[in-house]
């Protein structure tokens, strides 16, 4: 018994050595190259541009009153309907008017006559003055009548005037060309002279969008006014694509210090109608052009504790981890101002599987190219 234990033993130690000895020879196995994609990094010209958000506001906006007070009779237009300047919207009532416009002409025929009348009374007592038959105090007595009355008859020539004009006010005209809103007020009410808007007309075509940019590129702005380079797009909303370009019509004489901003305007010309008052678009503002930028794809760019970096792949398929300054985003790519040179390597897809010194498998032996345009 006491032999087979111990043969048992030394060969329970055998398989332990050889076990291990194995184990030594034994290599450790080479990690796979992870599989990403990558790109290169180009050099363009690339436009700089501000994104904001505009406010669309009609271009002229007039709130219609009556200029007298009257009753309404007849409305000669359609809510919401367009008219250009100079329409005929509204009518008041006219007859009142026109009542005192036939009085105060037949007022001013009177005394055009009494006028007339005075005149040649005067001018014959000059005459018998010469010849000694009236006194000078009759002579001027006649001759002030005859001041007095042409003073009469021009007061009653403004006081027609004034009347026609009331008339004329009776017919309430369109100002400008834009579209009309909500009536406030139909035919048959009655209306009182610079009371409420009976109706309000926004002109729309062109618009304007008013719109907002950090005070920190003011300088850039003036320079690019200045420089007349200065060019601006508003995104149609709901209808990708859709862009109208405009002009930038308004730089605000002060910094808002409030939120550290200065307002800007931009005219649209808008024939097709589709920024409307009351609106909110983006609007695109291009600055200048940045000549020979680097650009990379944006999903390359990753973030970390240290900031932003991309991983740059190495003539020998081992990544590097390399930190970069970003400049602007343009669509789909980014602008690199500092970290990258043109025609490096990129990982832009399967940078979680990554670290520093890891060996990628891009597919091929050559790597795809950016987009380039």
């Amino acid at each position: 018994m006491k032999q087979t234990s111990k043969a048992i033993l030394i060969a329970v130690a055998s398989l332990i050595l050889c076990t291990a000895c194995a184990a030594k020879k034994e290599k450790p196995k080479a990690k796979l190259p992870v599989p990403v994609k990558v790109a290169l990094a180009l050099q363009k010209d690339v436009p700089i541009q501000v994104k904001a958000i505009g406010n669309i506001e009609a271009f002229t906006s007039v709130a219609i009153k009556s200029q007298v007070s009257g009753q309404i009779a007849r409305v000669h237009f359609q809510e919401g309907s367009d008219v250009r300047q100079g329409d005929l919207l509204i009518s008041i009532d006219p007859e009142p008017f026109r009542a005192t416009l036939s009085q105060c002409e037949a007022a001013l025929v009177r005394d055009q006559a009494q006028a007339k009348f005075a005149r040649e009374q005067a001018s014959r007592y000059q005459g018998l003055l010469k010849d000694g038959i009236v006194t000078r105090d009759q002579c001027d007595l006649l001759e002030s009548t005859a001041a007095s009355l042409a003073a009469t008859v021009a007061a009653d020539r403004a006081t027609a005037k004034s009347a026609r004009i009331q008339l004329g006010y009776c017919s309430i005209r369109s100002p400008v060309s834009g579209r009309t809103g909500t009536l406030a007020l139909h035919p048959g009410n009655l209306v009182k002279a610079n009371d409420l808007p009976i109706v309000t007309v926004n002109q729309v075509s062109p618009i304007y969008a008013t719109f907002s940019v950090p005070e920190k590129l003011l300088a850039q702005v003036k320079r690019a006014i200045a420089a007349k380079e200065l060019k601006i797009v508003a995104l149609i909303p709901n209808e990708p694509g859709s862009t109208e370009v405009g002009s930038v019509s308004f730089l605000d004489s002060s910094v808002n210090a409030a939120t550290g901003t200065i307002k800007l305007k931009g005219v649209f010309a808008n024939s097709s109608r589709k920024l409307w008052p009351g609106q909110f678009s983006d609007v695109v503002m291009t600055l200048g052009l940045r000549k020979n930028a680097v650009i990379v794809p944006t999903n390359a760019i990753q973030t970390g504790q240290q900031g932003q970096f991309v991983y740059v792949v190495k003539p020998d398929r081992s990544v590097e981890m390399r930190p970069v300054t970003l400049a602007e985003a343009d669509g789909a790519d980014t602008v690199i101002e500092k970290g990258l040179a043109q025609g490096e390597t990129i990982v832009v897809d399967g940078q979680l599987r990554l670290s520093p010194g890891a060996f990628v498998d891009t597919g091929d032996r050559k790597p795809a190219v950016g987009k380039q345009s």
